[in-house]
C-alpha cells in the first residue's frame, strides 16, 4: 500500500479558464454556478461604465459586468463565444449571484498549488490585490488567477446595492 502525498504542493484545484482580449484568467470553479450565451440585457441609468446590465435569471435580477471595462482593458465584443460566467460571491454576508462577461470559456483545468506563482510584486502604486496567483502553463504561458470577490466587490458595491430588483420585474 502506498502512501498518499498531501502536501500542499501536491495538491490540486480547479479552475475554469477563459479569454479576455487575449489573455488568459481562471477563477475557482467552485464560485462557478454557469456558463450562459450573451442574453438581452436591461440597461441601469446612473450605473459604472463597466457594468453592461441586468439580465433575468429564472426570475431573479442577476448584474452582469464586462469583466474587460472592470480590469481596465477594452470592453468586451460581443462575438459568437463571448459569455456570461454566473459566478456566485459573498457581499456583505450574503452569497450574491453576478454575471461576468468574457471574450470565451475555454476549460476546467486541475492546477496543482506547485504550479502557481505568487504574484509578482510592481511596485507600490500597483493595485494587484485581486490576483491569486499566476497559473504556469506550457510553453512559458501564465494564466492570471482572479480573487473573484475582490473583483467584483472593489468598487461598484454600493452602486449594486442600490440596485432596486422590484424595479425590474
Amino acid at each position: 500500500m502506498t502512501a498518499i502525498d498531501t502536501s500542499s504542493q501536491h495538491q490540486a484545484a480547479q479552475y475554469l479558464t477563459f479569454i479576455l482580449r487575449d489573455e488568459g484568467f481562471a477563477v475557482e470553479i467552485a464560485r462557478v454556478r454557469e456558463v450562459l450565451d450573451v442574453s438581452t440585457m436591461t440597461k441601469i441609468p446612473r450605473m459604472p461604465e463597466y457594468i453592461s446590465g441586468v439580465i433575468n435569471l429564472r426570475g431573479s435580477v442577476v448584474p452582469v459586468m464586462d469583466l474587460g471595462q472592470k480590469l481596465t482593458l477594452d470592453p468586451i465584443e460581443n462575438t459568437k463565444n463571448t459569455c456570461i460566467l454566473i459566478v456566485e460571491i459573498e457581499m456583505d454576508g450574503a452569497l450574491v449571484e453576478m454575471g461576468m462577461l468574457t471574450d470565451s470559456v475555454q476549460m476546467v483545468l486541475d492546477l496543482p498549488s506547485a504550479d502557481i506563482e505568487p504574484v509578482p510584486q510592481m511596485g507600490n502604486t500597483m493595485n494587484t490585490d485581486f490576483v491569486k496567483g499566476m497559473g504556469r502553463q506550457a510553453e512559458g504561458k501564465f494564466l492570471i488567477i482572479l480573487d473573484i470577490e475582490k473583483v467584483l466587490t472593489s468598487e461598484g458595491r454600493e452602486a449594486l446595492n442600490d440596485m432596486n430588483p422590484d424595479s425590474f420585474m
